[in-house]
């Protein structure tokens, strides 16, 4: 797929008026769960294309911070998972666990990560761009419970929008966080203002998908791609032994029964969700 061309601001309403009226009414924006290691990465180099064919999408966004050995990302991998056709990679808490990504975020914009970060921060925390007529901002957000000390996220999201919304028909927000409790908050917490919520970060796809109120659609979380013989995608027998002796014995990717984990939504260009679609295969 081309390479996505940031969307220009309309500074009249005469560009207003031109953008609607060749713009899509729809658009099929799939999200794909925490891509897990080589074997995630082999499943969208061997199925993306075939899958956004059959569903009929027009954006692709995948989290890929366990794309790199399931613990970081790396530039390679990074360029990599674009040129399978995704336009759009979040990331969250480990993102920083590989130095050499520090290097290219500031240079690559389809890399974000967590917008809620403190200033100083390489790399961007939201992306604009044009889908099909279509003016989409994708915003990376990571929760506070049980993970890491940083800025509200639903403070942080609240700067965003003011500052992006008149430009942005979608809203779509990755929410990295543990607790479905936060999630779920957050998730009333933006009704009507973001287009869609998908969570990210546990590895396991929740049905709670609803479309809320006021038109956002939502699930706590996508799930994950990768090696389902394992727990959230790491060998399952370490992973035992480390509940079992209470140790820190290193963790390694796990392999077979690999599948793909996301949700596929349908959006109006007036910024509300249609319908949600689960993806588990």
């Amino acid at each position: 797929m081309d390479a996505i061309v940031p969307e220009e601001k309309c500074t009249s309403p005469e560009r207003i008026l031109m953008r609607y009226d060749n713009m899509a009414e729809t658009l099929n924006i799939l999200t794909i769960g925490d891509i897990v290691g080589k074997p995630g990465r082999e499943l969208i180099r061997r199925r993306l294309a075939d899958l956004a064919s059959k569903l009929n999408v027009d954006f692709i966004i995948v989290n890929g911070e366990n794309a790199s050995g399931g613990k970081n990302i790396s530039p390679k991998n990074a360029n990599e998972l674009l040129s399978y056709g995704v336009h759009l990679i979040t990331t969250g808490n480990h993102i920083w666990h590989n130095k050499k990504i520090l290097e290219v975020l500031d240079i690559e914009s389809r890399l974000i990560r967590p917008a809620n970060y403190p200033e100083g921060v390489p790399g961007k925390g939201f992306f604009i761009t044009n889908v099909n007529g279509i003016s989409v901002c994708t915003i990376n957000l990571i929760g506070r419970v049980n993970l890491i000390t940083v800025d509200c996220p639903f403070r942080k999201f609240d700067d965003i929008y003011t500052r992006i919304h008149n430009d942005a028909d979608i809203i779509v927000v990755d929410f990295h966080a543990e607790t479905t409790s936060e999630k779920r908050a957050f998730g009333w917490y933006v009704d009507g203002r973001a287009t869609c919520v998908f969570g990210t970060h546990t590895h396991v796809q929740t049905a709670d998908d609803e479309i809320l109120p006021r038109g956002t659609g939502y699930i706590t979380d996508v799930g994950m791609t990768g090696s389902f013989n394992s727990v959230i995608g790491m060998d399952k027998d370490r992973s035992i032994k480390n509940f079992l002796l209470r140790t820190s014995i290193p963790l390694e990717v796990a392999s077979g029964n690999d599948r793909i984990n996301g949700a596929l939504f349908t959006v109006h260009r007036n910024g509300k969700t249609l319908k949600i679609t689960r993806i588990a295969e």
